[in-house]
């Protein structure tokens, strides 16, 4: 697999705590939030600092090893009680988020079956967060250049586009749609991403566009609306969007406007690719 070339991580654990790009306030201010405490985890899940699947994932991992750091005692017994608790905390802050109960489920899992001090557990947990956000960067490369390698092969530069933000800011790295977009830039078969704005949350607007801004990535931002009027101008060779989920039948569910999009591409006989950001 390539090397990654991104540079965009919105989870990052650093000198002992976890630093978060505030997504909140993208694109205009580049800031990071300090994460030292579970509460502080469950709160930026919570109001958005973090957000999309993936994302939210590897922030609840680290969550749940801040959680355990704070449980005083070395009682096995009440210390999975308390690290319950934590679960729980972080559980309610993104009901829908099923990467969010799939990460605590897994360090719960290796908490438990952890055999030994109560200090030994807490490393259990902390290697077992550094291993999701690990697994989450290299599945997303591998999305990337595996997707680059079902993009039609001709014109020699595509014109892509994309909806919502399934990019970097949504994952631990270099994202799921848009790490197909990355692959074809590093590879020099990309001439431009169109991405859509998104609404009502401008998704688009607010991260992709400024995803492609640091790395350099051409991109021209277009309202909702104009996708379609876009692809009968013939300025789009193939379309890229991640999906909250896909069912076994195919049928996607994602943000206002993937389906119009998807119908679009359909009736201009544009080859369009849906990614599960799961």
């Amino acid at each position: 697999m390539t090397p990654s070339t991104n540079q965009v991580y919105p989870v990052i654990w650093h000198n002992d705590s976890v630093s978060l790009i505030d997504q909140t306030r993208l694109p205009n201010e580049y800031t990071f939030v300090e994460i030292h405490r579970s509460e502080d985890m469950a709160r930026a899940i919570k109001t958005m600092i973090v957000r999309g699947a993936p994302a939210i994932g590897v922030a609840a991992a680290y969550g749940m090893y801040l959680g355990a750091r704070e449980i005083k005692t070395s009682d096995r017994t009440e210390f999975l009680q308390h690290l319950d608790k934590v679960a729980q905390l972080l559980r309610s802050t993104r009901p829908t988020a099923v990467n969010l109960f799939w990460a605590i489920s897994r360090m719960l899992k290796a908490a438990y079956e952890t055999l030994g001090t109560v200090e030994e557990i807490k490393q259990t947990l902390f290697q077992t967060a550094q291993a999701i956000n690990s697994e989450d960067l290299q599945t997303c490369q591998a999305i990337g250049d595996n997707g680059l390698a079902v993009l039609p092969n001709t014109p020699e530069k595509l014109t892509l586009l994309t909806h919502c933000n399934a990019g970097a800011l949504a994952t631990a790295g270099y994202g799921t749609a848009l790490g197909v977009v990355r692959s074809a830039w590093r590879e020099g078969r990309l001439e431009r991403l169109f991405a859509d704005e998104t609404r009502p949350r401008l998704q688009g607007a607010k991260l992709t566009t400024w995803e492609c801004v640091q790395e350099g990535i051409p991109v021209t931002l277009i309202t909702d609306n104009m996708a379609a009027h876009c692809m009968k101008q013939g300025l789009i060779h193939a379309v890229v969007v991640g999906a909250d989920r896909i069912a076994a039948n195919g049928d996607t569910a994602n943000k206002i406007g993937t389906y119009s999009v998807a119908i679009a591409a359909k009736a201009h006989n544009i080859p369009s690719f849906v990614r599960c950001t799961l």
